[in-house]
This record gives C-alpha cells, structure tokens and sequence, in this order.
C-alpha cells in the first residue's frame, strides 16, 4: 500500500478509486474503463497541480518519504558489477554508509552514499542514516582509494545529520567531518555529489566537498533541520511549536533545490519523475544516471591540478557579501 503524505490525501482518494475500479472490473466493463481513464486523468492533473507548487516544508516532507529511493536502490537500478567494502580500519564499519566500486556506463566509479535503510529493523541498524565517526572515516579511507586508482568519486547525500551521540563525540566525530573536508577538498580526481533526499549539516557536508555539487528536484539541504530551527526559535518556556512553525523555518532556510540552485551553492537540478522519484525510482534513476555520466565526462577531460584548483575556486565563491558603502 503507497504511503501519502498530508497534502497527498485528495489524490490519495482518486487512486484509490481507481484500484477499486480495476479490481471490480478485471477489464470486462467497457463503462468501469471508461471511468478509470477520466479518473487517471483527473489525479494526473491533481498531481500536476500538487507537486508544482510545493512550499519548503512540504519538499522537506517529500525529500523525507519512507519510499523514496535510497543510496543502495539507485546503485541497483544504475550501476553494474557493484563491490562493497567496509570498515573504516579504525574501529568498525559504520552501516549508515555504505560504499564501494562499480560501473557506470562505460566508467569505472566509487559511489559512497548514506543509507537510511527500510523497516524499523533495518533503520535501527543503519541508525536511520546518521553516521558515526568510523561511517566518514571509512568514506575517506575509500575516496582515497579511489584516488590512488584514478576513479572518479561520485557520493550520494540522505542524511538528517551526523549521529550526536555520546560515544560519535568519544571517538571524534568533529575531527572525522574536518578530516573529510580538508582531504576531499584536495582529491585528484573528479568528485561529484549528488543530494537524493535529506542533506542535513555536517553529516551531509562531510562527503559533499565536490567538483560539481546536484540536488534531485526534491531533495533539501541545510545547516539545520525546520523542527530544529523552530526549537532553537520559538520553544522558550515550555511553548508548543508544530508544523506551523516547521514551515515558518523552513521558508526561512533556504533550503529547496530552487533556492540553492538560485543562491549558486549547487550547481545543477536533476528532475524526478511528477509526484516525486519514489514514484518512478527507475525514471528517477536514468534521470540520475545521465546527470552523472555527463558529469564525468567533463571532469575527465581536466588534469589533477586543475581539478583541485577548479574545486577551491567553487568552494570560495559561496557565501559572498555585500559591503555597504560608507557615508560621507
């Protein structure tokens, strides 16, 4: 049974029908087709309508969905001949993140990406894809690898953030997210990011350092999440905040693919499929594909040194200013 969302429920009511009538009629009433065609036209437009004015909070929601493709889902449907590797050769291996070699068309790539994991089982064991210290070692310790074989890095970002627990903090959790932006900063060879649903602060950051940064259309990325923003805001003596003040924080944020692609901290929009890639994860998975193989193809094409110096100019053109002029 498809999971709808709150804003969802009008075209939860039409599809519903229409899998009523499919299942009533088995094709034998020419007048139940007929009602289903004019009812697949009806949520068609309803979807049309829904998904093309999206406020933040309901992105957020979207990029969230517990049926929207994961990191492994996308390596399934896109790549072939996929090698796993683990362990960070510190302490463990961290399943929030996983990685390894594959091909992608005609190229030999590492893809590294969160994984939240499907059913409570799953997700506990992935931490719901809040990596610890060992998860962004292991990370690195395969980009360098990489590296060392001439392979482009490809990483795919679905986080809520880095685990905040206290044993993540014992181990270094701060130092292994700046160790993975000083080092990636300076890979030798092609890195591309790609945001597939939820890119939360620095657990998102920490393998987003990348010559060519996309979001998927909804896809967010932000330093704080809206129920964290609202929290830090408005819940001051025990005043109740809720989805009013999520999507207050959330405009507030900046957050959606639109307004980062417009503040030019990303560099590229790949659409997904109407109502969303957990939709059609296989459209939304050629769509990713020739995103990435495009991608590839134009940082092959440059040297190891003009990648480095290409990456850094990127990075220090974000966040520019205004200074304001003086009076006389």
């Amino acid at each position: 049974m498809k999971y709808y969302l709150d804003f969802e429920k009008p075209l939860q009511e039409i599809e519903l029908r229409i899998e009523d009538l499919r299942r009533l009629s088995s094709g034998k009433e020419p007048s139940a087709n007929s009602e289903i065609k004019k009812l697949e036209r009806k949520a068609r437009d309803m979807r049309q309508e829904i998904f093309s004015s999206l406020t933040p909070w309901q992105s957020t929601l979207v990029a969230r969905h517990p049926e929207r493709p994961y990191t492994l889902d996308y390596i399934n449907m896109m790549a072939q001949d996929f090698i796993e590797l683990h362990g960070d050769r510190r302490f463990a291996d961290d399943p929030s993140i996983v990685g390894g070699f594959a091909s992608i068309g005609p190229h030999s790539v590492l893809v590294v990406g969160h994984q939240k994991g499907r059913g409570v089982k799953e997700r506990i064991g992935r931490n719901f894809g809040q990596p610890h210290p060992e998860g962004y070692r292991k990370a690195l310790r395969l980009m360098k690898l990489a590296e060392r074989f001439g392979k482009p890095v490809i990483t795919l970002i679905d986080t809520p953030g880095a685990y905040p627990g206290l044993g993540a903090e014992e181990r270094g959790q701060a130092e292994a997210i700046a160790a993975n932006l000083m080092e990636t900063s300076s890979l030798r060879t092609p890195v591309i990011s790609v945001i597939i649903g939820e890119g939360g602060s620095g657990g998102a950051i920490a393998i987003g350092i990348a010559d060519k940064l996309m979001m998927l259309e909804h896809s967010v990325y932000s330093v704080i999440s809206p129920e964290g923003c609202a929290a830090i805001l408005w819940k001051r003596d025990g005043a109740e905040i809720g989805p009013g003040e999520y999507a207050q924080a959330a405009d507030s944020l900046k957050m959606t693919a639109q307004d980062l692609l417009s503040a030019k901290i990303i560099d590229e929009i790949i659409p997904e499929p109407l109502g969303g890639a957990h939709r059609e994860p296989e459209s939304a998975a050629r769509a990713l594909q020739d995103a990435l193989l495009k991608s590839i193809e134009e940082l092959s094409a440059k040297t190891p040194s003009k990648l480095v110096e290409d990456r850094y100019r990127r990075l220090r053109k974000i966040g520019g200013f205004i200074v304001p002029r003086k009076e006389p």
